[in-house]
């Protein structure tokens, strides 16, 4: 377990979420947003020590606890013991932590650690809110929509699955990302500093996520191989750390690789069109930035989401969809050529993907967590 204690004297909000980034990274952001608003709130990190957290949560300004938890194991049920055993022992850590100062209120953003710090708010009649990112929502948020305060979605089709919630507790936010900045960098000297030129032709960005996307890459990789990219396209393109070696050396002039981009804000900043999962934060950042993009959704994603997010985005007029079974060279090529040649489909698709953009989310959902906690204070201020 990793902790840092107390330092303020202010509410304090427990997050609880992780296992991947797309869980984690939006109660970062809507903890950072809070600060700003209310500086005297303490946001408290629950997290999974098996999750994306046990790396990340140690180099943030937060204090948090790492949870010895496990997921459902659907195809081996006996596993399942570990599930109950380390529940049970995460019910004790969230005790002993809440016994030192209790939270005001618990935000879930989904993940293995979710499900038993909301289960213990719900206990212990501790006000809830969650964020649930894709169109299709997990099981811990379908279970907990229930009793939850307030639920803010990244995508407004997720309402139809939440049918057991509050209708005026389903808030259609958007996904709480980090927004473009305003004004923009300069497009040409971003794309010089790219070592790309600073004017003329388009740039695709490709990237599948931190670990990269395999089906992607090879897809990605037989395209450039077989000398069919115009002269006029430059591609930057993140392989993932674990098979960079492997497609570095297709590295060429007008085509950048690199194992990770960061910020993305450099890369979103001089992309014309991208090739991406299709995964809540990405295809929710593609969409503040503006860029239309070809979204290849990751088929073992749970319940499938990431296809449904895939398809909203398609009828929403804001991205093209193409399932990983489909995505080959020639797929790739037949379909940059069509979109390059029409510059009306291209900017109908930017068009569609700003009309869902939802840039100030963070914001937002912070105001209304700090509405949810005044009315708190001004509830126990009358009691007392």
């Amino acid at each position: 377990m990793a902790r840092r204690e107390s330092t303020s004297s202010g509410p304090r909000v427990f997050f609880a979420g992780g296992g991947t980034g797309g869980h984690l990274y939006p109660g970062l952001a809507i903890a950072r947003a809070l600060k700003q608003l209310r500086p005297d709130v303490e946001p408290f990190f629950i997290g999974a020590r098996r999750g994306i957290e046990r790396d990340i949560l140690p180099t943030t300004e937060f204090p948090h606890v790492l949870l010895d938890l496990h997921p459902l194991y659907r195809s081996k049920v006996w596993n399942n013991a570990k599930t109950v055993r380390g529940a049970i022992g995460a019910w004790r850590q969230l005790a002993h932590v809440a016994a030192e100062k209790a939270p005001s209120a618990v935000v879930g953003t989904g993940g293995y650690a979710s499900g038993i710090a909301l289960a213990y708010a719900a206990a212990h009649r501790i006000p809830y809110a969650l964020q649930e990112q894709n169109s299709y929502p997990g099981l811990t948020m379908r279970f907990f929509a229930r009793w939850a305060r307030e639920i803010y979605l990244g995508y407004p089709e997720a309402m139809r699955h939440l049918k057991k919630a509050k209708r005026d507790a389903l808030i259609d936010t958007g996904n709480p990302i980090e927004p473009p900045p305003s004004p923009r960098p300069d497009r040409g000297a971003t794309r010089a500093a790219w070592g790309l030129p600073a004017a003329g032709g388009r740039v695709l960005l490709v990237f599948g996520g931190s670990q990269g996307a395999r089906a992607i890459n090879s897809a990605v990789a037989e395209w450039l191989r077989s000398g069919k990219r115009p002269s006029d396209l430059y591609v930057i393109w993140a392989t993932g750390k674990g098979t960079y070696d492997e497609f570095a050396p297709l590295s060429t002039r007008g085509v950048v690789i690199r194992p990770y981009i960061a910020p993305m804000r450099d890369a979103y900043a001089v992309a014309d069109l991208a090739v991406a999962r299709a995964g809540a934060m990405g295809t929710a950042e593609m969409c503040a930035w503006g860029i239309p993009s070809l979204l290849v959704p990751l088929p073992t994603a749970a319940a499938d989401h990431q296809s449904v997010n895939a398809r909203t985005l398609a009828a929403a007029g804001a991205a093209v969809y193409i399932p990983q079974a489909d995505f080959t060279a020639a797929r790739l090529d037949a379909t940059l050529r069509e979109l390059l040649a029409n510059p009306e489909e291209l900017n109908r698709l930017a068009k569609g993907a700003t009309a869902r953009a939802r840039p100030n989310a963070a914001r937002e959902i912070a105001s209304r967590i700090a509405a949810m906690l005044s009315s708190r204070e001004r509830s126990a201020e009358s009691r007392g």
